[in-house]
């Protein structure tokens, strides 16, 4: 049987916590800042937890 192969684009958009948890980027913070207010800015900085309804398929993609 050959060995399970990470994706690569995943790995790289995801990071998993000492205790497991998946964390990810927030959307919406790349490009066409202008028009976008500070207050929304700034509650996009920062990373959130991946939805449990992702979780499983995240973890099968990054081999966990």
């Amino acid at each position: 049987m050959p060995k399970m192969k990470t994706d690569k684009g995943a790995a790289k958009r995801v990071k998993v916590t000492g205790s497991g948890k998946l964390m990810r980027r927030k959307q919406n913070l790349n490009h066409i800042l202008e028009k976008k207010s500070s207050a929304r800015k700034r509650r996009l900085h920062g990373e959130t937890e991946i939805s449990t309804q992702q979780d499983k398929n995240i973890r099968k993609m990054l081999g966990i």
